[in-house]
C-alpha cells in the first residue's frame, strides 16, 4: 500500500514536471477564424451563429475571386448571412498570376469584385498563393508579384496580407506577417506565432453545416480591425404563397416522361411560383420526371433529386404556352450530360442536380479543385 501511494506520487510529480516543459498550447488551437468559399455552398445566418456560439468563431474570410475572370457565386450572400450573424468580415483572392502586370490586372479584379460582394472597405482582402504557377516561379518573382497585388489593394482601401504553406514561406517568396498554413494540428502549437494567423487543420466540420473548412488561429488584430460587429436578425423574407385559383383546374395525375425545355426554367421545392428557387434547367438539357401538377397558371412536373427530395420545374401555362417538350420515352435518357457555362462552379452544379460536388467531381475523374470551362460536358449519372 505504501509503495502503491509512493508510486502515484512520483508518476504525478513526473507528469507535472512534463507539463511544465512542454509548451503551453499542446491541444488544438483556438478556432478563431474559418474559411468559406462555393466549396462549402450558401451558408446562411444560422451556420454563422452556431459557428459563434459553439466553436468560438469570430471572423470569416471568403473567397471572392480567382485570376482575373472567375466570381466565386456564394460570396456576396455569404458575407451578407455573416454579417447578420456578428462575425468580422475578410475576403481572399486564389492567386494565378506569374508577372507583376498580371499580379496587378488580378488585385484591380479582386478589388471590384470584393466591393461588388459586399466586403466592407478597411477589411482584409487577403492573396492566397499556393498554386501551380507560383511552384514554378522564381522565389525573386513570386516576392515581386505579391507586393504588386498588395500595393493595389491597399491603394483601394482594402489591407491585405498573403497566404500560403508554412513550407513555402522563405522558399518560394518572402513573408513578413502572413495567413499561414500547416497541418496537422494535433501535433502543433503556436508555431506561427509572428504571423497574423496559423491555419491549423482543413477538416473541421460545424454541424448544419456542409462540407469541410479550413479554420485558423488569429494572434493580432488584423482580421478584426476596423469593423464593429452589429448581429442582426436574419433577413429572409417569407415567400409569396402561390395565387389561389380555380379549384377546378387544380389537379395532378401520375406521369413518367422526360422534359427537354426550350427556354430556361427554374427548379423550385415546390409545385408553385411561391416556393424556393433552388437552380435552372436550360435549353438543351433534360430531366426525367414522375408525376404532373396543375396548379392555377401553371403546369408543373416533379421529379426526384440525387439529394432525395422532390423538385418542380413549370412545363408551361396551364391551357397556354409550353416551355419546352415532353416525351415518354424515358429509358433513352438513361445517362445525364451537363454542359458546363459561365460561372458554373462544382458546388452550383451539383446542388442543381441534388448531389455532392465531391462525387460530381470524381464521376468526372477530377478534384473539386481542378478548374471547368464553359462548353465542358460533365457527366452526372
Amino acid at each position: 500500500m505504501k509503495f502503491k501511494t509512493k508510486l502515484i506520487t512520483l508518476v504525478v510529480a513526473f507528469l507535472a514536471a512534463i507539463s511544465f516543459a512542454l509548451p503551453s498550447q499542446v491541444n488544438a488551437a483556438n478556432t478563431d477564424m474559418v474559411d468559406t468559399s462555393n466549396n462549402n455552398g450558401l451558408m446562411t445566418y444560422d451556420n454563422y451563429y452556431d459557428m459563434l456560439v459553439h466553436y468560438g468563431v469570430k471572423a470569416v474570410v471568403q473567397k471572392v475571386s480567382e485570376g482575373t475572370t472567375y466570381v466565386d457565386p456564394t460570396a456576396k450572400y455569404n458575407l451578407a448571412s455573416a454579417k447578420q450573424a456578428g462575425l468580422y468580415l475578410n475576403g481572399y483572392h486564389f492567386a494565378r498570376y506569374t508577372t507583376v502586370e498580371g499580379a496587378r490586372a488580378e488585385a484591380r479584379f479582386a478589388v471590384a469584385t470584393a466591393q461588388s460582394a459586399g466586403l466592407p472597405i478597411g477589411a482584409v482582402l487577403a492573396t492566397d498563393v499556393e498554386a501551380s504557377e507560383q511552384a514554378n516561379n522564381s522565389y525573386a518573382a513570386n516576392t515581386a508579384n505579391n507586393k504588386a497585388f498588395m500595393e493595389v489593394v491597399q491603394a483601394a482601401g482594402y489591407r491585405s496580407t498573403i497566404y500560403t504553406m508554412g513550407s513555402w514561406v522563405g522558399t518560394k517568396m518572402s513573408v513578413d506577417r502572413g495567413w499561414i498554413a500547416d497541418y496537422p494540428y494535433n501535433t502543433s502549437w503556436d508555431r506561427y506565432t509572428s504571423h497574423h494567423a496559423w491555419q491549423f487543420r482543413s477538416d473541421q466540420q460545424f454541424a448544419g453545416s456542409y462540407g469541410n473548412f479550413d479554420v485558423s488561429q488569429l494572434y493580432d488584430d488584423f482580421f478584426t480591425a476596423n469593423q464593429t460587429p452589429s448581429p442582426s436578425a436574419p433577413v429572409t423574407p417569407a415567400p409569396s404563397q402561390p395565387a389561389k385559383s380555380n379549384a377546378a383546374s387544380d389537379t395532378d395525375y401520375a406521369q413518367t416522361a422526360v422534359f427537354k425545355p426550350s427556354t430556361t426554367v427554374n427548379i423550385r421545392t415546390g409545385a408553385g411560383t411561391g416556393y424556393a428557387s433552388v437552380g435552372s434547367y436550360a435549353p438543351g438539357e433534360s430531366v426525367i420526371y414522375d408525376h404532373v401538377y396543375i396548379r392555377g397558371t401553371y403546369v408543373w412536373a416533379r421529379y426526384l433529386s440525387y439529394s432525395g427530395r422532390y423538385h418542380y420545374v413549370a412545363l408551361g401555362v396551364n391551357g397556354g404556352e409550353s416551355y419546352g417538350s415532353r416525351s415518354s420515352n424515358a429509358q433513352t435518357y438513361s445517362h445525364t450530360y451537363y454542359t458546363v457555362r459561365s460561372g458554373d462552379s462544382f458546388w452550383s452544379i451539383a446542388s442543381k442536380y441534388g448531389t455532392s460536388m465531391y462525387t460530381l467531381a470524381a464521376n468526372n475523374g477530377k478534384s473539386i479543385y481542378s478548374l471547368i470551362f464553359p462548353g465542358e460536358s460533365l457527366y452526372i449519372r
